[in-house]
């Protein structure tokens, strides 16, 4: 699923009082998201990169680390799939405030492909750092000898295969015309048939979609069972309560990125129940949920640190170990200057 842009499938822009107001709301609220995001998962990203470090620096052996470190990487694969979906932000951005896509045919299919690949790397990352934490909390024997950083690493990456031929589509198929209706403006264009875009759009919604979702549902649900269970036989309270507080997180994650995403894909839906084909966008009757969708979708990319702050406590400790470590370099430069 890419970015939502707003120009009907006709070729118009929304109409004339929605359409000025999205030309100077959509790119102020980008701005932000995209400040936000990339500062986010980049303080993000040296956490967790710090995280690693600090693990191989002090020797432990693997069977102690292995488990948080492949939640790591898990982590830092979804904070890179963010900031490259934000990196192709900017692009609607400006054919939003323009009316237009001016960036040519290339541009046009390439951004359509990263858009829809990292937004499904995504999807299929949260499910499986699921099944990772239901192995790791349901049955930690497999966990140790399954979840060495190295398979994990390379789940990561190959997550990207489906995620790349699933959005290979978008690469195909994409291309820049003259829409009917507004002969001096460019639209970058979908598939050129109501058939071929309600085939891919329902195999995009199911893949990319709602089957990791209900293996996400499954797997938190096992674990959420198997914790219950556990507190009431009593074993290793503190060890179920860490437990219990990591798979909160991962579940915030995902349900973030439910309630982020679930507008647009029902509004894709919408659009090809009712035989909507064409141009990238929406039909005027849905302008206003159309911008909705749109900043909900956007906004995806900035949930994650946030959540990261506000439920682990792991995390706020590594962060305000950055800021000390930051503040005491600084106080190290000023001193150095006036000696």
């Amino acid at each position: 699923m890419e970015l939502w842009n707003s120009t009907d499938p006709e070729g118009n822009g929304t109409d004339t009082g929605l359409g000025k107001v999205e030309q100077v709301l959509v790119p102020i609220l980008d701005i932000l998201i995209l400040m936000l995001g990339v500062g986010g998962h980049s303080m993000v990203m040296v956490i967790l990169c710090g995280r690693r470090r600090r693990v191989g620096s002090i020797g432990q052996p693997p069977q102690n680390s292995m488990t948080g470190t492949g939640t790591d990487i898990l982590l830092l694969t979804l904070s890179a799939a963010d900031l490259l979906l934000l990196s192709m932000l900017p692009f609607h951005t400006v054919a939003i405030a323009m009316q237009r896509w001016p960036f040519g045919n290339v541009m046009c299919r390439l951004v359509s492909f990263l858009g829809s690949a990292c937004s499904s790397a995504s999807v299929f990352t949260l499910a499986t750092l699921a099944v990772s934490r239901y192995l790791t909390v349901v049955h930690p024997t497999w966990a140790y000898s399954i979840l060495s950083p190295h398979r994990v690493s390379i789940t990561a990456v190959l997550l990207w295969v489906p995620a790349c031929c699933l959005a290979a589509p978008q690469l195909v198929f994409r291309s820049v015309g003259t829409p009917s209706r507004t002969p001096d403006g460019l639209t970058c264009f979908t598939f050129l048939s109501h058939r071929d875009q309600m085939i891919y759009g329902l195999i995009h919604f199911l893949v990319a979609f709602l089957f990791p979702l209900i293996t996400i549902a499954v797997a938190y649900s096992s674990i959420y069972i198997f914790l219950w269970r556990s507190q009431q036989n009593g074993r290793a309270p503190q060890v179920e309560r860490y437990q219990s507080q990591v798979t909160q997180t991962s579940a915030m994650l995902v349900l973030a990125f439910t309630v982020c995403w679930l507008p647009s894909y029902g509004l894709t839906l919408a659009l090809v129940a009712e035989n909507i084909s064409g141009a990238t966008g929406t039909s005027p009757r849905y302008g206003p949920f159309s911008v909705f969708a749109r900043l909900m979708a956007t906004s995806s990319t900035v949930i994650n640190p946030i959540l990261y702050v506000l439920m682990s406590q792991k995390f706020r400790q590594d962060l305000l170990r950055l800021f000390k470590r930051r503040d005491q370099q600084a106080s190290g430069v000023v001193a150095m200057a006036a000696s």
